[in-house]
């Protein structure tokens, strides 16, 4: 795909892309990352189609010469946004068309009228890093992707059931809404439980007190591996609530045959990254979150949330 290439033009993500899309994407990645056989990222999980079936509106192509040759994806939780993952062929870096897609990604943003923004990127990259700055993203604290072995529940886990067997699921919304409310104002999920319900991507761990949630992804198709139980989002009111819905989650990826656990954490939530820390996650991979405005959002040190920017 080297050599001379015809304009670029960045429109919808549509549902025939998308084989063209995970290819770039993989390709990308797995490149960036010095993989030996690139097209192995993420092995039989999936970023594309999971958040094009979400939100197509949100979902991004760039093309060229009737190609798909890049793509990028905005998620909208109520009044928090984020976008990624975005990819360029690699035989097409530093010809702008990154810089394309992001414009018409922050105007599907700016058109929701977020009150925070933000993004995860590489840490040791100053081009990524400088090419989310010129749009107004800074980045804030380090953002660990951890892991642990999964074992058989211990006696004493925290009663937990699932969103996927809750006779009134509307209900539950409500309350996980009503929950991260209290977390930042108008942060709701609602689109991760009811995609990962509706595509069968893995299912919502909700503490029997209602303290807490998880939406856990699990198996092909989702945004985990084979093998791994990915915490897309969790939440809890205090940090006893945060080890008891920690622990159920483990208890979940064991259920589904998971060998590990694995939880995105921003640093700067002090006291629930000691808490993974303390249960005996390690770091796989360490990213920085970029954000706008220039502010914390909910990440702070006493807010008891794992989530997933990637």
């Amino acid at each position: 795909m080297g050599g001379r290439v015809g304009e670029v033009e960045v429109r919808p993500l549509v549902e025939a892309d998308l084989v063209d899309a995970d290819r770039v994407m993989r390709l990308a990645f797995g490149t960036f990352l010095g993989l030996a056989d690139p097209m192995a990222f993420l092995g039989d999980g999936d970023y594309v189609r999971s958040r094009w079936t979400a939100d197509p509106g949100a979902a991004l192509a760039a093309e060229a010469d009737g190609r798909v040759v890049g793509s990028n994806f905005a998620t909208r939780w109520g009044s928090v946004g984020y976008f990624g993952p975005l990819t360029v062929h690699p035989a097409l870096w530093d010809r702008g068309i990154a810089r394309r897609l992001l414009v018409r990604t922050m105007e599907i943003m700016d058109g929701w009228r977020l009150s925070h923004t933000g993004l995860f990127t590489f840490g040791h990259s100053p081009k990524h890093i400088a090419l989310y700055q010129s749009f107004g993203f800074l980045p804030r604290f380090l953002t660990t992707v951890l892991s642990v072995p999964v074992s058989p529940p211990a006696a004493g886990t925290a009663q937990w059931s699932t969103y996927s067997a809750d006779p009134d699921q509307a209900g539950r919304l409500a309350d996980c809404a009503a929950l991260t409310d209290t977390v930042y104002p108008g942060l709701d999920v609602s689109r991760e439980l009811r995609a990962c319900h509706e595509q069968d991507l893995g299912d919502t761990v909700l503490l029997a007190d209602g303290s807490g949630f998880a939406v856990c992804h699990v198996g092909p198709g989702s945004e985990a591996d084979t093998g791994t139980c990915v915490v897309k989002f969790a939440a809890a009111r205090a940090a006893t609530d945060f080890e008891r819905l920690v622990g159920a989650c483990e208890a979940f990826a064991a259920s589904r045959g998971a060998a590990r656990l694995a939880a995105g954490m921003n640093t700067a939530r002090r006291d629930a990254y000691r808490v993974l820390r303390q249960r005996g996650f390690d770091a796989d991979l360490i990213g920085v979150s970029m954000h706008r405005p220039d502010e914390p959002g909910y990440s702070h040190p006493d807010a008891y949330v794992i989530d997933d920017w990637r």
